[in-house]
């Protein structure tokens, strides 16, 4: 028989059972975890950046210098790609907001709908992926809440879903890094742990909502206990760096799309690129008709000329004094156009930015320097104090996003790092609890600048959105059992890396197609919603518990459900659907471009690769088949070894 380094196996082509009972001692097959690389290696260990170069001691004067030197020019440029990152990110927003902006002040504008906790949900949630900015949106429920047409009280699940909303930026930048499997496993799954965060507070606190109020209560009773006065704007701090470049690029008038949500029309005339920086507003009075006397401005004069009657009013004129200056100030562009230029050009700056970023991290981050920050960042303090570890991380996480001013940038700049192992999952999480903390500081501050009679809304709605992540945080943080976000996201991780198309299509159903079917279900009444809503849940409740079952305790479930293998393959294997992927892309490989000719022979060559070793393991034990080939009989496999 064939010889494996130096075992000798026998397979007659009779096998018999004491042949059978033998050959399971030969395989290396069930030492193999699927989850696993194929070295053998846990891809969620964070992975040892070593020096590859030569020691310190070992380097001349001259070399010593040029380390220096070019470790400074690497700290220089990794600092002006972070710059612009930032900047990609604050233009990527201005163009969701130019190419959908107007639409989002569409859908805030049905009340009705607004005033359903589902629907008003899962608007907040399309809205804030539209704009690309949570701050816009909940800008926008203000301006709403503070002019009369919505109630705090629906204003609540729409700060919910903008919660949810501004975690799909680092889920894309997530993206950037499928090019390595271990790296797009950790990268995805430290930026998904957000959204399973945000997901799962609102299906415990939306209901709670909806049936008693809690937080509408809460903040309510701390609104009327504290004479709170306004204040100033919120700090700039990041703004002040970027603005000069982002406003060379684009400028946009917010105000427009508040106008359309809160029924101004004149506003949906409005181009939302700022063409004047510089106006001057001048008041004057003006003699104007009425129907009536009743109809006279309060302590103006009133009169009545023949068979009308006049009166005088206040007329605010705007004077244009001064155009911008960015790029399409002069352009008579639409704003679609413009939006679809800037998304392109910034998704394009954005991507490079990150690349570059990762490629000099991991330069840069070897031998000691990676041990120090490895340290620092990913272990607790000594016994008893390790549980106070994770707290410090959260404010970390708050004081970081107050600093910069978007949880968006923040959790996209840690995203990368989780990726390429310098930031644990278990550490990235509480980070980025403290970041969706650190962005309702920044908006209880920008609502206590608020003017007086809108002052009371405008900070019960931020401090709701505060209680809202502090209620989030006691659910699913602090004993390591509630941590239910990173175990989902570690799986989706492992889902992710084994088909990667998959990552696009959780992006698709998790941020636009599921929001959309409950958006639609909603409008056509709760009946229909709850009709539709009930059954599917209960369906996937069962599955999780049974799903719980078969690997915990199966000997409990009836012989049927101990496996999903009486279902139709596709309803429990992703491998039929994975086929159909491939081959579709394959089919684009060869009529597209020599590029993804190439792209997709690299990647036939490593899963090529693959399959040689798994069949070296399992060669010698033919009872032992990979999940997606049909299990040839016994009598085969020893004729064909034979």
């Amino acid at each position: 028989g064939p010889n494996f380094n130096g075992i000798s196996t026998q397979i007659s082509p009779n096998p018999t059972d004491e042949d059978a009972g033998v050959l399971p001692a030969y395989s290396t097959m069930d030492l193999v975890d699927k989850n696993k690389d194929p070295d053998g290696d846990d891809p969620w260990n964070l992975p040892d950046l070593q020096e590859t170069g030569m020691k310190w001691s070992e380097i001349d004067t001259k070399g010593k210098v040029m380390r220096v030197l070019t470790s400074i020019a690497k700290f220089f440029l990794m600092v002006g790609f972070l710059y612009m990152f930032v900047c990609s990110l604050d233009v990527l927003s201005s163009a969701f907001q130019l190419v959908g902006g107007k639409a989002a002040g569409d859908i805030f504008q049905d009340n009705e709908v607004l005033s359903n906790p589902v629907a008003g949900l899962v608007i907040g949630v399309l809205v804030t992926v539209l704009v690309q900015s949570s701050s816009t949106s909940s800008s926008i429920v203000v301006s709403m809440v503070s002019s009369g047409l919505l109630e705090v009280q629906s204003a609540v699940p729409v700060i919910m879903g903008a919660n949810i909303g501004t975690s799909v930026t680092n889920t894309i930048v997530a993206m950037m890094q499928a090019g390595d499997r271990n790296e797009f496993r950790r990268a995805f799954a430290g930026a998904t742990v957000h959204d399973f965060f945000n997901w799962l507070s609102v299906l415990v606190l939306l209901p709670l909502e909806a049936i008693t109020g809690v937080l509408y209560k809460l903040t309510k009773v701390v609104i009327d206990s504290f004479d709170i006065q306004g204040g100033d704007n919120a700090p700039d701090l990041l703004n002040v760096i970027t603005d000069p470049l982002t406003n060379s690029i684009i400028e946009l008038d917010k105000s427009v799309i508040n106008g359309i949500a809160t029924g101004d029309p004149a506003a949906m005339n409005k181009s939302l690129i700022k063409i004047w920086c510089k106006t001057e507003k001048i008041t004057t009075l003006e003699n104007k008709t009425v129907s009536s006397a009743d109809n006279c401005t309060v302590g103006a004069p009133c009169w009545v000329v023949g068979n009308q009657t006049w009166t005088q009013i206040n007329v605010t004129e705007t004077i244009n004094l001064e155009r911008c200056s960015h790029i399409f100030a002069y352009s008579d562009l639409p704003d679609l156009a413009v939006g679809l230029i800037l998304l392109a050009v910034s998704l394009l700056i954005l991507c490079s930015c990150l690349i570059l970023i990762v490629k000099l991290l991991n330069s840069m981050l070897k031998g000691q320097v990676a041990v120090v920050i490895k340290k620092v960042l990913n272990t607790d303090f000594p016994f008893p104090f390790g549980w106070v570890t994770g707290y410090i991380a959260i404010m970390v996480g708050a004081g970081m996003t107050f600093i910069v001013q978007s949880s968006s940038v923040f959790t996209s700049a840690i995203t990368p790092l989780v990726g390429i192992g310098v930031i644990s999952l278990e550490r990235a999480y509480p980070l980025t609890l403290g970041s969706n903390i650190g962005t309702t500081t920044t908006a209880i501050l920008a609502a206590m600048a608020s003017p007086g009679e809108k002052l009371a809304n405008s900070l019960q709605i931020a401090l709701c959105h505060f209680f809202f992540n502090i209620a989030g945080i006691l659910l699913w943080y602090p004993f390591p059992f509630t941590r239910v976000p990173i175990r989902l996201a570690r799986a989706l991780g492992n889902r992710t890396a084994k088909y990667r198309w998959f990552a696009a299509l959780y992006l698709l159903l998790c941020f636009f197609l599921l929001p959309l079917a409950i958006l639609g279900l909603s409008m056509a009444g709760w009946q229909v919603l709850v009709g539709v809503a009930v059954p599917i849940v209960i369906l996937a409740v069962f599955v999780m518990v049974v799903n719980l079952m078969q690997t915990h305790c199966p000997r409990y479930l009836p012989s049927v459900l101990r496996t999903w293998d009486f279902l139709p393959r596709p309803l429990h294997s992703m491998a039929p659907l994975d086929r159909v992927v491939t081959s579709g892309m394959g089919f684009c490989a060869t009529r597209c471009c020599c590029c993804c000719k190439c792209c997709q022979r690299t990647e036939d060559e490593e899963e090529g690769g693959k399959e040689r070793k798994r069949s070296l393991e399992m060669y010698d034990n033919p009872a032992l088949t990979k999940d997606d080939e049909i299990v040839p009989s016994s009598k085969h496999l020893a004729n064909h070894v034979i």
